[in-house]
């Protein structure tokens, strides 16, 4: 019975994860076919798959407060959920931006950006997927570095496109808008790398 208790756990933080590509995909989807006067409508669809996330996390915290034993630390089970937790917000933030600021089209350095979302989040479930193996994985570090080194991507991808905006973009609104959108793209591959380091944690604490 523990056993299949240590297994649920596990598999909850890969389906919080599973929320994290639906939601970059999603993201994908919506800055490459970009059409304005559907943002309401697909910022609904956002905010399911951010909603079924929260069930899901509040179902795993939930059984967590009844149970005396964890194949993990309680601290460490409540952080990887709420880092994963926070990656699917951060992407959701992405869409909200360009709601609230009105954008009416999509600067190609953020498609770029939203691309190396989309493999971040996809490395974090292969890491997640691995995760609760990790005593014994000899996978398991080299998809820590994997998202640690798209991190490095996008933080590059977010200065150049800083720096686009500026050069090329004379409209003081548009500025603004686009300044906040590659801030939140840019915190989402943060959140994702805040994951890994979670799991950098558990591994180091069990050694």
């Amino acid at each position: 019975m523990a056993r299949k208790k240590d297994v649920n756990y596990f598999d909850t933080f890969v389906e919080l994860a599973e929320y994290s590509c639906q939601a970059a995909n999603l993201l994908n989807e919506i800055v490459n076919n970009f059409k304005a006067d559907e943002l309401q409508q697909r910022m609904k669809e956002m905010h399911t798959i951010e909603h079924s996330g929260d069930e899901a996390r509040h179902v795993m915290i939930k059984r967590l407060a009844k149970e005396f034993i964890t194949p993990i630390e309680r601290e460490d089970i409540m952080a990887m959920a709420d880092s994963i937790d926070e990656v699917t917000d951060t992407i959701e933030d992405v869409l909200m931006c360009m709601y609230m600021y009105n954008v009416s089209y999509v600067r190609e350095d953020a498609l770029r950006m939203t691309e190396i979302v989309v493999k971040c989040c996809d490395a974090l479930k292969q890491m997640l997927s691995e995760f609760h193996n990790f005593r014994k994985s000899q996978t398991l570090h080299n998809l820590v570095v994997e998202i640690n080194n798209f991190e490095e991507e996008a933080d590059k991808l977010f200065m150049e496109a800083i720096r686009n905006l500026y050069v090329t973009c004379k409209d003081v609104l548009e500025i603004t808008a686009w300044d906040k959108i590659y801030n939140y793209l840019e915190k989402c591959c943060d959140v994702c790398e805040n994951v890994s380091s979670v799991v950098e944690s558990v591994i180091m604490k069990n050694s």
